[in-house]
């Protein structure tokens, strides 16, 4: 008897920059997938060489950057108002992968103590103008003491990182015991990601090495000691990625269109739970 093919085993075109093709290939221990193959330290940097990057740059040339520099300024007040909520007061803070800082600013203004992470020298000069404090090189990480921070957050950041277990070891080790861990991810279980497939501008491979279910989230937590105590929805997302994906599959900017597949994801995901992105709540078990 044939073995049934896994729905999601196809490939996919990074669009943004190399416009080579990756496979998307289901991790063996966690409902995770994996792009395959997964290009070196070395060799990574490369597919993030594109203006086209929006996280790493303030610029809003166009559509997608006005639209994408508008979303963010009401998800900033939203992420605020979300540690705030897990802080019973203004604590240590450390926002890894933090792009040009804007979320560290922020925080910065409501009196948290910051410290950031960020691997590209362009945003974290960006960042440093902004925060008017060193903002680190990934390296940096393994020079904090354990027991560091109240609260850790990784937006949109997780499936970039390489060595994915171990950087959940690491994080672990630096929170506190009562801190929080905060991650948003993509998550290929919605409808939009469902309806584009392989043109989905969330796998956007190679740069994102991972891509999560919910459930392979709450799989990967569980095996380091964390445990998921809320999700969250990404609403913007699914209107967003639906109109990178009409670009990618249409190579149109199909705006109507993606409006609806953005409101039909965002209408089931109310029953399903399934949103384009999600944020989740983690706590040490």
């Amino acid at each position: 008897m044939q073995a049934k093919k896994n729905k999601y085993d196809f490939k996919v075109q990074d669009y943004s920059v190399s416009k080579e093709t990756f496979q998307l290939e289901m991790h063996p221990d966690f409902e995770i997938l994996v792009t395959s193959p997964q290009p070196n330290s070395e060799k990574l940097p490369a597919y993030y060489k594109s203006e086209d990057y929006i996280s790493h740059t303030d610029s809003k040339r166009n559509l997608f950057e006005k639209v994408y520099h508008a979303i963010r300024s009401i998800a900033l007040k939203r992420k605020l108002k979300l540690i705030n909520s897990y802080s019973n007061s203004k604590k240590t803070l450390l926002d890894i992968g933090c792009g040009t800082g804007d979320f560290l600013q922020t925080a910065q203004k409501d009196n948290w103590i910051i410290s950031g992470i960020e691997p590209n020298t362009e945003a974290r000069k960006i960042a440093n103008q902004k925060t008017n404090q060193s903002i680190y090189n990934t390296n940096a990480l393994q020079n904090f003491k354990s027991d560091s921070f109240d609260v850790i957050t990784l937006w949109h950041v997780l499936e970039h990182l390489p060595d994915l277990q171990e950087q959940i070891t690491l994080y672990e080790s630096l929170l506190k015991a009562s801190g929080t861990l905060i991650i948003a991810v993509p998550n290929f279980k919605s409808y939009d990601a469902e309806y584009y497939q392989n043109f989905w501008a969330a796998y956007d491979v190679p740069r994102h090495l991972w891509h999560f279910s919910e459930n392979g989230m709450k799989q990967l937590m569980e095996k380091h000691g964390f445990k998921i105590v809320e999700t969250r929805p990404m609403i913007f997302d699914a209107y967003y990625v639906s109109l990178l994906s009409e670009k990618y599959k249409t190579g149109k900017m199909n705006l109507l269109k993606a409006i609806g597949i953005g409101f039909k994801s965002n209408w089931l995901a109310k029953r399903s739970g399934a949103y384009s992105s999600l944020i989740y709540i983690i706590k040490k078990m």
